[in-house]
């Protein structure tokens, strides 16, 4: 609950904005319509205030859910790891290639691992709040990442060789 009223969750939204825009971006491929999900996530949050114990969870969450159903309702494809406002950093770390064999690696994976693989790895979140976002044991998330990360690990040393 807030105790500190209005200006404390205006700080936290404020704080999550970005990471929350990109998240849905990163899902969406269309930067209006991921701030439109944030959006409608900051209203929906701001409804329920009081039920609200952890701000980033929550908001994460319901990105999340908006993101899937917007998924459901008409075929969208994720985008690639280096248009998510990353490209001084990939270009530090990852040429070209490397990120496109990684995208193609993510593809290639089931979509329950994939998703948390990019949850944990891209988006930085820690494995309870995946868990929360996702609504499963931090068990399954952890057994979800580390499988994950075992075949993309498999596929990347046998297509780099």
């Amino acid at each position: 609950m807030f105790d500190s009223g209005r200006i404390n969750i205006d700080r936290e939204i404020d704080a999550y904005l970005d990471s929350l825009t990109r998240f849905a971006y990163f899902r969406t491929g269309d930067r209006t319509e991921a701030e439109d999900i944030v959006y409608e996530a900051v209203l929906r949050l701001l409804e329920n205030s009081e039920k609200v114990n952890d701000v980033k969870c929550y908001l994460f969450r319901i990105v999340y859910n908006l993101c899937q159903d917007r998924f459901r309702n008409k075929q969208i494809s994720t985008i690639s790891l280096e248009a998510v406002d990353m490209a001084d950093e990939a270009d530090n770390r990852l040429d070209q290639e490397e990120i496109d064999r990684i995208n193609r690696l993510l593809d290639d994976l089931p979509p329950c691992e994939a998703e948390i693989v990019r949850m944990n790895v891209v988006d930085e979140l820690s494995f309870v709040e995946i868990s929360h976002i996702l609504n499963v044991p931090q068990s399954t998330a952890k057994s979800r990442f580390y499988s994950g990360m075992k075949k993309l690990r498999e596929k990347y040393f046998t297509n780099n060789q």
